[in-house]
């Protein structure tokens, strides 16, 4: 019985997105949506392809759909009017890489200057103050939830933000760091420590 209602809800999204589909269709910008697709699916242990799995999404997690209305232009306004995008969550960096996936996402702000590929951003994260300048995010970052990244830092590549950390400082590569004041790196490539970042 679930199996089928799923099938009769994708079928349905299908004559619902159909809009949304042919913009990915057409959009310059389909190769990068086909990789959020897929990081998606695969986060949710979803096997569908493409046009499908985008219907899913679509259907089911309003969060994606602000990614894929950020990475669409000017069309996101009319789609937005046909299918709203979550309110509490806001994309405004000036590039998102491939992959990002936001878990829940409910009261996130993303005002970095760049995020990087394949990161993943929790609830509740602030990414950027524009009085004290855009953060640069580089690939494969986890943000947990309540995270605070504010002013002209670097987050390194592979690094891991724990829950309610508040960032002002750059965070070298392959690092986890936790904490507010002060902030501390708990581990640096694979090994335990404890350095005040």
């Amino acid at each position: 019985m679930q199996r089928f209602l799923t099938l009769l809800r994708l079928s349905l999204g299908s004559i619902f997105y159909a809009p949304h589909l042919l913009v990915f269709l057409g959009s310059k910008n389909r190769r990068i949506i086909e990789a959020d697709i897929r990081r998606w699916l695969s986060v949710h242990h979803v096997e569908y392809g493409m046009k499908m799995g985008l219907i899913y999404l679509l259907s089911h997690l309003p969060e994606y759909r602000n990614l894929f209305y950020y990475r669409i232009g000017p069309i996101r306004y009319v789609l937005n009017l046909w299918c709203p995008k979550m309110k509490s969550l806001v994309i405004n960096a000036e590039e998102v890489g491939e992959g990002l996936y936001l878990q829940h996402a409910h009261s996130t702000r993303i005002g970095a200057k760049t995020v990087g590929k394949n990161c993943w951003i929790n609830q509740q994260v602030t990414i950027g103050w524009e009085q004290k300048g855009r953060p640069v995010i580089l690939d494969n970052v986890r943000i947990g939830a309540g995270a605070k990244i504010i002013g002209k830092v670097v987050v390194g590549n592979n690094c891991i933000i724990g829950a309610n950390a508040v960032i002002v400082k750059d965070v070298p590569d392959n690092c986890t760091v936790v904490g507010v004041y002060p902030v501390y790196i708990v581990r640096r490539d694979g090994v335990k420590v404890k350095e005040i970042l």
